[in-house]
């Protein structure tokens, strides 16, 4: 039998069977250091994500603690290491938590260039190509939105090809709201082949910019009140006497189910004056009953519709 060994000579062992040979060493840490050249980038990338989608889950933890109204007002944090700092949709480029993009000012801006010139877009409807019919000066180029205090990243198109990848994008409202709609599609279309994209039902009150490649649409809905309204023809609603339904949310929202975004506009048409005649039955109805309420109170009425639907 053989005697045990002693505690000097089994440390002697595991240190001869754990010795590993020089050139491994060196071949082992070669291999890495090639790994973090190759793919640091990558790394780098991945724990950024982390780290945002960290302090996003502690935003909202935090802001569980906190039930006071929010207003349009942003307010400011204070940070020992500096300001926090957010990514904007479909930007490049980061701005200061605090900033508050809504509330600032159109500045005429003479260094940047337009994103798109007017003759590069073919969706721009006839009545506004502005330059074509005509008009020689270009300051209305170079207006841009500064918000005050901070600054807004450089919009980046392929950046919102990518974010609208099987989506579904559709813009609701009158006029105005379609200019945005055409405005965007021009900043986009560009980066599209020809046989990638195709314009659908531009008479209709739907409208459907179709991307085949990334599986989505960015689209327009005619409703210029939101609501059901005797203006509800997207080529015929030239109406002095506008009337609008009330409750009649579902008539038009029935159309809009299923969107990822939608943006809603609605103003300048309940312009027409102090009072604003409210439907309170169908338009079907032999014997209509209609109501006038102010003008402020029409339009409340309306926006507590769009929320509630929402």
């Amino acid at each position: 039998m053989k005697p045990p060994l002693s505690s000097s000579s089994a440390v002697n062992q595991i240190v001869r069977k754990a010795r590993i040979s020089t050139p491994f060493i060196f071949t082992l840490i070669a291999f890495i250091i090639f790994v973090v050249i190759l793919y640091g980038h990558d790394f780098a990338c991945t724990f950024s994500q982390f780290d945002d989608h960290h302090q996003h889950l502690q935003s909202l933890d935090d802001s569980s603690f906190n039930h006071k109204p929010h207003s349009n007002v942003v307010m400011k944090e204070k940070k020992k290491k500096g300001r926090r700092e957010k990514r904007l949709p479909f930007a490049v480029g980061k701005t200061p938590e605090s900033c508050n993009i809504f509330d600032g000012e159109w500045v005429k801006d003479r260094e940047e260039k337009p994103m798109y010139e007017e003759w590069e877009c073919p969706y721009i409807q006839p009545q506004l190509t502005c330059q074509e019919h005509g008009r020689l000066d270009r300051d209305y180029q170079n207006w841009r939105w500064q918000p005050h205090g901070c600054n807004l990243p450089k919009f980046n198109a392929t950046l919102m090809l990518e974010a609208l990848r099987g989506k579904r994008m559709l813009f609701v409202g009158d006029s105005l709201n379609r200019g945005q709609y055409i405005s965007l599609i021009c900043l986009l279309h560009r980066l599209v082949p020809e046989d990638g994209k195709v314009m659908e039902g531009s008479f209709s009150s739907l409208t459907v910019f179709r991307l085949k490649e990334y599986n989505a649409t960015i689209e327009f809905y005619w409703a210029p009140f939101l609501l059901e309204s005797n203006s509800d023809d997207a080529v015929v609603h030239r109406i002095a006497d506008r009337i609008v339904r009330k409750g009649s949310i579902n008539t038009h929202g029935k159309n809009w189910k299923g969107a990822d975004i939608v943006v809603f506009n609605t103003y300048l048409w309940w312009m027409t004056g102090l009072q604003f005649k409210i439907l309170k039955g169908s338009f079907k109805d032999e014997e209509k009953e209609i109501e006038e309420l102010s003008t402020e109170d029409a339009y409340r009425l309306a926006m507590k519709s769009m929320l509630r639907w929402v």
